[in-house]
């Protein structure tokens, strides 16, 4: 048998590169810290600083923020005046790390990371086994996903996402039936109905603390237009009620997407729309190569939403179901319309909007 010969550059291109994954995770880690932390923020407000002054701005312990500037230094986020030494967040990078720039502050992301790590083992055991990871074993999710969509969702929604939907707008000015599934922590629900007074919203979630701190907002800002229920969609119905349905990055991690689908077209009057935000890519893994972020969404399906799915009996489709998948069920459970859109902001999702007619 003929040995294959060994291209030697290749070898030593892929283990450059593996350095580099290992070098991106571990930052990816320390950038999450540093946005939990407010160590970004902090330091976009800071001139040339040493260690001992940005712990005391921050409020957090000097030995701690030492070590941690030494990793945003080498990783090359940060940058040192030796003579100090004294470190700076150079405008450039802050507009990526700080809360000042909520569009664009990818550290947000990076929270995905760690979060993810966290249950791992569980993870290993259901690829031994079988089977998934429930909601309830992922600490801190509700809280990434909420900041995610207060990028996404929240600063577009009145003048880039709702205006997809031809008319709804108005509509909502003038007082219509609403309903979010998936709502989450019910940020996006709660401010349409701030603002559209005259409509009527309801948010259902499968998470009892997603509801929990949805009602909470809801009390605080003494809103009466406006419920929440914690409620498994698999098999809901409730026909011909809501002229308006939207799904927030939502419906690919339910137990059975096709089945909640159904009770979207059920539940919508005839002149009704759904309108869904879900990632943009494709079901096929070849057309996903040159995806900017689709490392990073493979993981976190099979870490979250793929698991998760599973661990309800469900069909396991995971974030990268693909654009092609969602159409064929939209269209198989019978919207006889749907349009798919792209928003400059957000190259993560896709847009669809479909109608019975």
């Amino acid at each position: 048998m003929e040995t294959a010969t060994l291209d030697q550059a290749r070898a030593e291109a892929f283990g450059n590169r593996m350095l580099d994954i290992l070098n991106g995770g571990a930052m990816a880690i320390m950038v999450s810290i540093g946005h939990r932390t407010g160590l970004f923020d902090t330091m976009s407000e800071l001139d040339y600083a040493d260690s001992h002054e940005i712990a005391e701005k921050a409020g957090l312990n000097e030995r701690y923020v030492r070590e941690w500037l030494g990793a945003m230094t080498v990783g090359r986020i940060i940058d040192v005046d030796p003579t100090g030494p004294k470190y700076i967040l150079p405008q450039e990078h802050a507009g990526f790390l700080s809360r000042k720039s909520p569009s664009e502050n990818i550290a947000v992301y990076a929270q995905y990371i760690p979060e993810l790590g966290s249950i791992q083992e569980k993870i290993i055991d259901c690829f031994k086994n079988g089977g998934g990871v429930p909601y309830e074993d992922f600490p801190r999710f509700h809280d990434v996903m909420a900041e995610d969509s207060g990028q996404t969702v929240l600063p577009a929604l009145f003048d880039h996402i709702l205006p997809l939907a031809p008319g709804v707008i108005t509509a909502l000015e003038e007082g219509i039936e609403v309903l979010d599934i998936g709502c989450g922590s019910g940020r996006a629900l709660n401010k349409m109905a701030e603002r559209f007074p005259n409509s009527r919203f309801t948010g259902y979630d499968l998470s009892q603390e997603a509801i929990r701190r949805a009602n909470k907002e809801k009390n605080d800002k003494g809103l009466r237009n406006i419920r929440f229920e914690a409620k498994d969609l698999t098999y809901f119905s409730e026909p011909k009620r809501y002229d308006l349905i939207t799904a927030f990055d939502a419906v690919h991690d339910q137990a059975k997407p096709e089945s909640v689908l159904r009770g979207v077209f059920s539940s919508l009057k005839d002149d009704g729309i759904f309108l869904m935000q879900d990632i943009a890519g494709s079901s096929h893994v070849h057309n996903n190569l040159d995806h900017p972020i689709a490392p990073l969404l493979y993981t976190v399906s099979t870490l979250h939403c793929m698991t998760v799915s599973l661990a309800q009996g469900g069909d396991g489709y995971g974030a990268m179901w693909g654009e092609e998948k969602a159409l064929e069920l939209l269209k198989r459970v019978g919207f006889a319309k749907v349009k798919t859109s792209k928003l400059a902001h957000d190259l993560q999702n896709n847009y669809y909007v479909a109608s019975k007619n």
